[in-house]
């Protein structure tokens, strides 16, 4: 047999781009399959996958197709290949309920460029950042914790959470930015028709401020339909605030303005920066029944009490219908984690490592 590892990707443009130059700089075997079989030829070329196509062994194919044609690229993967399958979507819920299968996981990598396509791709774009796994309630435990590895050999920060609370975060920290950016853009180029001068005068707080709009159109509209109803709620929520600041500054209300900024201000120091080792790490056993679903309970518990797992691995009994979670933590959260843990009926153990 061969010791050939092989894996496929659907889709390559930045995401699927750089998780298949990731892969094949780490020894993988790996095919790909996109709409455009100019890009194919092009990614063959430059070293990116080796073949067109899914090897019809590959232990895993992530799928990174706009949202509206996931569900049926995670239908063939399941369908030709034996291996398990994820999506790089930034709309969860309905892919989730769409796929109901041991070998598949939804996930999300918070990443992105300015430069989109395969051009854009390369390797080192998840270093550092959240990606987001949500496992369905059918998502086999093996499937989460090969996810887990990959997304942690990748040198991103694995974060689990349900389809549907990550749909409502991301319609806050991802789209209604994205669509706020591009109003704004709107409104500078119209008024731009009235003086020539404004876009030369735009500085760093409005090209900062607008940079994300500059992204590819035709991906969006999939995703405001199938993250609509979240969408909608953040945007009312982002009219209402402009409403209010507007009647701040309409009355001269100085001190109302001062208070909108200084929230938003302390807000945005204490935004959190991504995941680094700790200097002391503990380690959290947990006994749990040898059942489908235990790691995705207790990650996503971990992620609601804000405690990063750094490393995680699951050992099955062979006495019984038990097993074993082992979680490395910081130190300084482990005690968060356990009485969490406790409060949900579990018990758990902790040990400091040196």
């Amino acid at each position: 047999m061969s010791d050939v590892r092989t894996a496929g990707v659907i889709g390559l443009g930045l995401i699927g781009g750089s998780v298949a130059h990731w892969l094949t700089h780490m020894g993988f075997q790996v095919g790909g399959v996109d709409r455009d079989p100019v890009t194919v030829e092009r990614a063959i070329a430059d070293g990116v996958i080796a073949s067109a196509g899914l090897p019809a062994d590959a232990e895993l194919t992530v799928v990174a197709t706009p949202v509206d044609a996931i569900v049926e690229g995670v239908q063939r993967a399941l369908r030709e290949t034996p291996g398990w399958v994820t999506d790089t979507g930034s709309v969860k819920g309905p892919i989730a309920s769409a796929v109901d299968d041991a070998r598949f996981i939804p996930s999300h990598p918070m990443a992105g460029s300015e430069q989109s396509g395969l051009d854009g791709a390369r390797m080192e774009l998840f270093r550092g950042a959240a990606w987001v796994i949500c496992p369905t309630p059918s998502t086999s435990d093996e499937t989460f914790a090969a996810m887990h590895d990959l997304v942690t050999a990748i040198g991103a920060d694995p974060l689990t959470l349900a389809p549907a609370s990550h749909d409502r975060m991301v319609a806050t920290v991802s789209h209604v930015p994205h669509l706020t950016a591009a109003a704004l853009m709107n409104v500078a180029a119209t008024r731009s028709d009235e003086h020539a001068a404004m876009l030369r005068l735009a500085a760093g707080g409005f090209r900062d401020m607008t940079r994300i709009a500059a992204g590819s159109p035709s991906i969006w509209p999939p995703i405001c339909v199938q993250n609509g109803e979240a969408i909608t709620d953040a945007l009312d929520e982002v009219i209402s605030r402009l409403q209010r600041l507007r009647g701040y500054v309409a009355t001269a209300d100085t001190a109302g303005i001062e208070a909108t900024l200084q929230t938003a201000r302390d807000a945005r120091v204490n935004l959190p920066a991504s995941a680094t080792l700790p200097p002391g790490l503990a380690e959290v056993r947990v006994r749990v029944k040898d059942e489908s679903g235990q790691l995705a309970v207790i990650t996503s518990l971990a992620a609601e009490l804000d405690v990063n797992i750094f490393d995680m691995e699951i050992a099955h009994s062979a006495e019984g219908p038990t097993g074993v979670v082992v979680l490395l933590v910081d130190v300084d959260s482990a005690d968060v984690l356990t009485d969490g843990l406790e409060g949900n009926g579990y018990r758990p153990s902790v040990r400091p490592l040196s």
